[in-house]
């Protein structure tokens, strides 16, 4: 937290309960607002244009950041996060139904997260970073699924993977390898450090 009345502002540039919950955690204050992105019209351009879903997670994290920094003083954390299963991208569920065909799709294998974190300021990028952890999940049994699915719809639908990792959805994996904070959407460490150097947290 701030102890400094002159430290620059913070917005975060999302709605995201999980990403308002690691700042607010790490202590940092901040208003968070909408970015105001048409994401699925951005990743349909990107993807035309041959981009990889790690590219596309960086993309859209500048993209969100920028469009706010244009409108809001001091400093605007935009992120995204993608779901990278051999090369091919994927979004969240909308229905109950292609929640379990993504875990199906899933189940055994190892997929990859990439989360990306870019902080602008008048409107340009002044700093980044994307971390991509690797994720295995268990050859869970499709009772077990129904199960998942029957206690936790709502975070079925509410994130890329169909799980929240804070909570039941821990018992899909049987590894998990990188950053715990990128798996929760926002890559923390790095943006504490910054925030350090620019004065938003003491030092």
């Amino acid at each position: 937290m701030s102890t400094d009345a002159a430290a620059p502002l913070v917005t975060l540039a999302s709605i995201s309960a999980s990403r308002a919950a690691v700042l607010a955690g790490a202590g940092v204050l901040f208003d968070k607002v909408a970015p105001g992105v048409d994401e699925a019209a951005v990743k349909a351009g990107l993807l035309a244009d041959g981009a990889n879903p790690r590219d596309i997670a960086d993309a859209l994290a500048e993209l969100k950041a920028v469009k706010v920094s244009l409108k809001r003083p001091g400093l605007v954390i935009g992120a995204d996060q993608t779901l990278d299963l051999g090369g091919r991208l994927y979004d969240k569920a909308e229905s109950l139904d292609e929640a379990r065909d993504r875990l199906k799709a899933l189940r055994g294998q190892r997929h990859r997260l990439h989360a990306a974190v870019v902080v602008a300021e008048n409107g340009e990028p002044v700093w980044r970073t994307l971390e991509s952890p690797v994720l295995t999940m268990r050859p869970f049994s499709d009772a077990f699924l129904e199960g998942y699915l029957a206690r936790n719809a709502e975070a079925a639908l509410s994130s890329v993977g169909c799980y929240w990792l804070e909570g039941e959805g821990a018992q899909l994996f049987e590894r998990i390898d990188g950053d715990y904070f990128a798996i929760l959407g926002l890559p923390l460490l790095g943006l504490l450090d910054f925030f350090r150097r620019r004065g938003v947290l003491g030092i």
